[in-house]
């Protein structure tokens, strides 16, 4: 299969199957004497996994290692398991980090109900560190931390 067929039926454009070749996630197609890329069947499976994976929030040098094991003829689950466990890691300190942020939002959004347009200062007041006044919420547990 030429290049414009693997993609219509993987549904992955041209440009990501060139990309991903030069990335070493596909092995090197056969060409025709014209140049075209030949791609066999299986490359369909392959293109598949690595949309996965990639949905899975794997970069595509741990990718391409799950693939290079597998091509190896070994086993990947159990790397593909510590990979999971660390991206678990990662999810789970940034939900952590939108949390606070959201928590910080929130104390910034009663600051700016509260604010009167005519006493803005600065910048903006209610951008203002207020991190020693008690009572709003970030800012009182900088004061205890």
């Amino acid at each position: 299969m030429k290049i414009g067929e693997i993609a219509a039926r993987s549904g992955v454009p041209a440009k990501t199957i060139r990309f991903w070749e030069e990335q070493g996630l596909l092995p090197e197609p056969s060409r025709t004497e014209a140049g075209y890329r030949l791609y066999d069947a299986t490359t369909i499976d392959r293109l598949t996994f690595v949309r996965h994976a990639q949905a899975a929030g794997f970069a595509l040098d741990q990718i391409r290692q799950v693939l290079d094991i597998g091509d190896s003829g070994a086993a990947p689950c159990q790397h593909v398991t510590e990979l999971i466990a660390g991206r678990l890691v990662d999810v789970d300190a940034r939900i952590a980090e939108l949390e606070a942020t959201r928590d910080h939002l929130r104390v910034l959004a009663k600051r700016a109900a509260a604010q009167d347009p005519a006493e803005c200062e600065g910048y903006c007041s209610i951008l203002r560190d207020r991190a020693t006044v008690a009572g709003e919420g970030i800012g009182r547990r900088r004061l205890l931390s």
